[in-house]
């Protein structure tokens, strides 16, 4: 005792750490003192260990530094004194405001997220993929990575441009000193990046302190050198820069929208310039695998960065509005007393304006304190944005890879070094940034950046929202200040200002991910991370099924909900597949397996999984199930009972019918009709399969990926499939098929190619197997044929693979004939009409054959037919069937004679049929037989036979003169029968 007290553990961390190692805590069957394996671990769901010892960031370096040097990018220097001349300093505001708003809700949300549990590596596409799932998160990842790899190419070429006025201020160029140095540079620039990323962390953060510092002297060195004014130089004045007064402030307050590099611009035209310069603010989440404290450093240092980089353009937009002429001439001559009196004068005069906000981008140089550091400054942004983003996009990639949601990104994933760089991902990001560069122009990139940016902000705002919307148990962020409808207008807020943007640009980025989103559903990645969109979807079920519950049943919503009593799947795949192809696309379909032996809990949750994954890998919708330790008819009451909930419990049980009955055990007889008899009891529709070669290949391995000897990759031993199939056949012995007298005694099926085939002897029950490969027919394409072989390499001849694929493959022309002799609701007459409407069987239409009872047989036909049209049942041909009363041939009843003779009751047997009993069901037992001649009469050549089923009245008749009756009824037919009969409510209704 003492023993299994001591393996109790105490909640620790490593208890619910998912990793490679083994677990920690003690499973219930150890602590139950059962033998278990005691290296269990989870290798489908881990993490992998890191190879190294990485370095963890603060909030500090981690994310306030790399949000403001992502931020703080090309705008600042180069463009913010333009959209203040476009759209004036209100509507800059504005546009800050708005873009603000955007980035603090999508911030509040990323907050949320990234404190709801441990954050890895990924940034983004790590959050969107765990909180929505693979195919949100995997799609908006690649856009993201696309649109940081663009970001660089952007920030690199305001880079190059600021190099350019520098050299040519000095009569200094490589080309022309425009747009091909710009090329030439940009790709060297982008090139050293990449370097400088690829030697690590330790010298990225050095390069980065180093970066923040100048920036930030940049820009106090223009804030000072606007409020100092120019100082009474002539030069300054003349290109724009007047100093404070109120005058400019008037002037520059409303906007002023021109024609300019091709566009004419408006209020969204700038934004969308404008918006690339505050997306920044995913900088740390983009290097959330790096930080010690990814929750708490996230939204602390993200609200920092915004805080202070909003505050900083704010500041830009009044000094530079207040502060300089929109137009300026630069020639002194123009000044009056040493004032700039009419900026459109000036430019009348000299018909050109190079200077002031609009026309030249060296305004900030030129109100600075010094212009030197103001070059400094811009090199700094735009080189440290291009370093953030570069940094950024092959995380993402190798993020990607190492889910391996998309294939070609698996390559760029690999690891290298003890820090796990990923330096093909950095290989793939240069070529990315190298040809946008090749552009060379920064407002035709900055739209399409900020309609990629908007679009990850949007789903951001969304993942958060259905978070908080569906909450599911496992949402308890730490970080509080968040709402769902304000995440809402936040996701809403994007998509408008996209299409604003430019809606040409907003549907091609849906339309990207959106086939991002359709090759992740086609692939079914292996990925089960716990999203939202999973604790929706059975919130959604979970609510469908309490009001379907609530909903009166009604005739025209009948579905046929079927029980099918295969046992094991793989046992008898043709009664799993006509029991499909009742319910395919329609209704619910259950597998029940009965075995007499208990199991231990593992044995039997593998042999479940192993049945369930047979069923999904041949696309058969259906919920398979295992009772043990019950007798089978014990077994069978409670599957009946108990399988299903509300409205979505069975209605009908199939199951296969006992051919060897004659021979076997009387409790196996008595417990096949009892089962039968407790169906209509529980008032379920029943329906018996008959094939001719029958239904059992309970010896025949069917997993295509196990193997032959060994264990397969559920983890379940081939010794427990003998087993299994050993108790499955208590349930039905359903097969004329002795696949047990072959040499080889287990049988197997794979694509491999099989051995020759040896000599197998045929008798009554057992069949020679000879012939050459035969691929498997396919209810559904599948990528490759299937062998059915034994493990001797024994292959099937083709009778006993068609037997086994009757349901599943095409079918040639013929006919359904339906022999529909009781009403009993309907349902013999709707099932072969389900049948009859799938596409395999289109060619096969239905016959309907009926019993007269009177003596106007023109009258009842037309009866028939008048109902059958009422019912809205297509069928070919209506055959009232005559002389059902008669007697039946001498052979007939001879051959009944001699199948019963054996369960006559006799002093040496006491189970059996009475002479009081035959004298009393003479007249419905010569029915029976004369429905047997009939059926074999008119359906010789059907494809499939659909006949009423006898009541079995359990004080009114016994097992074995019931299963003559069955016998009788379903012998001679070469085609599959089926003995179907409803639970007498209907299933048919005229009514619309």
């Amino acid at each position: 005792m003492d023993t299994f007290l001591n393996m109790e553990s105490l909640p620790r961390l490593d208890n619910y750490r998912i990793s490679m190692r083994n677990l920690k805590r003690p499973s219930i069957g150890e602590l139950q003192g059962e033998a278990v394996d005691q290296s269990i671990t989870i290798p489908d769901a881990a993490e992998p260990e890191p190879s190294g010892g990485q370095i963890k960031l603060g909030w500090i370096v981690g994310v306030l530094i790399p949000c403001l040097l992502n931020i703080w990018g090309v705008m600042l220097f180069l463009r913010l004194s333009w959209v203040v001349a476009e759209s004036g300093i209100l509507q800059t505001l504005i546009i800050i405001t708005i873009s603000a708003v955007v980035c603090v809700i999508t911030t509040l949300s990323l907050s949320a997220i990234s404190t709801n549990g441990e954050v890895k590596g990924g940034g983004v596409y790590f959050i969107i993929s765990r909180s929505l799932g693979p195919e949100f998160g995997a799609s908006v990842g690649v856009v993201f990575a696309f649109a940081n790899a663009v970001s660089a190419s952007m920030n690199t070429i305001g880079f190059c441009e600021s190099l350019n006025v520098l050299l040519k201020s000095y009569d200094v160029k490589i080309i022309d000193n425009d747009i091909n140095d710009i090329r030439i540079v940009g790709s060297v620039t982008i090139l050293v990046l990449i370097l400088i990323c690829c030697v690590g962390m330790e010298w990225e953060t050095k390069a980065q302190n180093f970066l923040i510092v100048t920036i930030t002297l940049a820009i106090f060195n223009f804030l000072i050198g606007a409020a100092i004014g120019p100082r009474g130089n002539e030069t300054l004045i003349s290109r724009g820069f007047v100093g404070f007064s109120w005058d400019t402030f008037k002037e520059n307050f409303g906007p002023d929208y021109r024609y300019a590099e091709g566009v004419n611009h408006n209020f969204f035209s700038v934004f969308a310039i404008f918006f690339p310069s505050v997306t920044g603010i995913q900088a740390g989440a983009n290097i959330c695998g790096d930080l010690k404290d990814a929750g708490a450093a996230i939204p602390k240092g993200t609200f920092w960065a915004l805080l202070i980089s909003m505050t900083s353009y704010a500041l830009f937009v009044l000094f530079a509005g207040g502060a300089a002429m929109r137009d300026a001439s630069g020639n002194p001559a123009d000044l009056i007393n040493g004032t700039l009196v009419s900026s459109e004068l000036s430019c009348l005069k000299n018909e050109t304006c190079d200077w002031g906000l609009f026309n030249s981008y060296e305004m900030m140089q030129v109100m600075s304190l010094w212009g030197p550091l103001i070059y400094a400054g811009c090199f700094a942004a735009t080189l440290s944005t291009a370093l953030t983003n570069l940094l950024s996009v092959p995380r993402l990639v190798q993020a990607l890879g190492i889910d391996q949601i998309y294939p070609g990104l698996i390559f760029f994933s690999k690891p290298y070094g003890k820090h796990g760089e990923p330096y093909r991902g950095y290989v793939l990001t240069f070529f990315i940034s190298a040809g946008f560069l090749l552009i060379g122009e920064l407002n035709l990139i900055a739209p399409l950046i900020s309609t990629f940016y908007l679009a990850s902000y949007a789903l951001i705002n969304f993942c958060t929202f259905h978070a908080a919307f569906v909450k599911p148990l496992g949402w308890r962020p730490t970080f509080k200040y968040y709402n769902a409808w304000i995440s809402l207008f936040g996701f809403a807020m994007c998509v408008v200002i996209m299409f604003l943007i430019n809606y040409v640009a907003a549907i091609v980025t849906f339309g990207i991910i959106f086939t991002l989103y359709l090759v992740v559903m086609y692939r079914k990645p292996d990925a089960n991370w716990g999203s939202t969109t999973q604790a929706q979807q059975y919130k959604a079920a979970l609510m469908a099924v309490h009001r379907l519950q609530n909903v009166s049943d009604h005739v025209k919503n009948y579905h046929p909900q079927v029980l099918v009593l295969a046992g094991d799947p793989k046992a008898r795949p043709t009664l799993v597949d006509f029991g499909y192809l009742l319910t395919k696309n329609n209704s619910l379909m259950f597998i029940g397996n009965i075995l007499p032996v208990r199991m231990a809990y593992k044995n039997r949750i593998n042999l479940v999984k192993d049945g369930q994954k047979y069923l999904d890998d041949r696309k058969i919708k259906a919920f398979y199930n295992i009772i043990d330790g019950f007798s089978v008819e014990d077994g069978i009451s409670a599957l009946i009972k108990t399988t299903g909930f509300g409205k979505m419990a069975p209605n009908i049980v199939l199951v296969g019918y006992k051919p060897d009955w004659s021979h076997c055990h009387k409790e196996e007889v008595e417990s096949y009709f009892d089962i039968l008899y407790n169906a209509f009891s529980q008032r379920m529709g029943v329906c018996v399969l008959r094939l001719t070669n029958g239904l059992d290949f309970s010896e025949l391995r069917h997993d295509l990926k196990a193997p032959i000897n060994g264990t397969n990759k559920q983890g379940i031993t081939n010794e427990l499939i003998p087993a299994a199939n050993a108790a499955s056949e208590l349930l039905h012995i359903d097969s004329n098929l002795n696949l047990a007298s072959m040499d080889s005694t287990n049988l197997s099926y794979n694509a491999a190619q099989p051995a020759p085939l040896p000599n197998v002897n045929r008798n009554s029950r057992s069949y020679k197997l000879s012939g050459t490969n035969i691929p498997m027919p396919e209810p559904e394409p599948e990528p490759e044929p299937v062998l059915y072989h034994t493990k001797g390499g024994s292959e099937l001849p083709p009778d006993i693979v068609n037997a086994m694929t009757i349901f599943t493959r095409k079918q040639p022309k013929g006919t359904i004939d339906v022999f529909w002799l009781y009403d009993d609701g309907g349902l013999t007459i709707l099932l072969p009409y389900i049948i009859s409407m799938r596409s395999h069987w289109a060619n096969s239409k239905l016959r309907v054959f009926a019993m007269c009872h009177g003596k106007d047989e023109d009258q009842e036909e037309k009866s028939m037919a008048s109902l059958l049209t009422k019912f809205r049942i297509k069928y070919s041909e209506l055959i009232m069937l005559k002389g059902v009363c008669e007697q039946p041939r001498p052979d007939t009843i001879l051959k009944h004679k001699r199948l019963i003779e054996p369960f006559r009751r006799s002093p040496r047997n006491e189970f059996g049929i009475t002479d009081e009993e035959l004298n009393n069901m003479a007249e419905k037992t010569h029915r029976q037989l004369r429905i047997h001649e009939l059926v074999v009469q008119h359906s010789s050549n059907a494809t499939l036979v659909v006949m009423s089923l006898p009541m079995p009245r359990k004080e009114a008749i016994s097992a074995p003169l019931y299963m003559s009756w069955l016998e009788m009824l379903t012998s001679d037919i070469k085609c599959p029968v089926a003995l179907a009969r409803g639970n007498q409510t209907p299933v048919l209704t005229l009514y619309s």
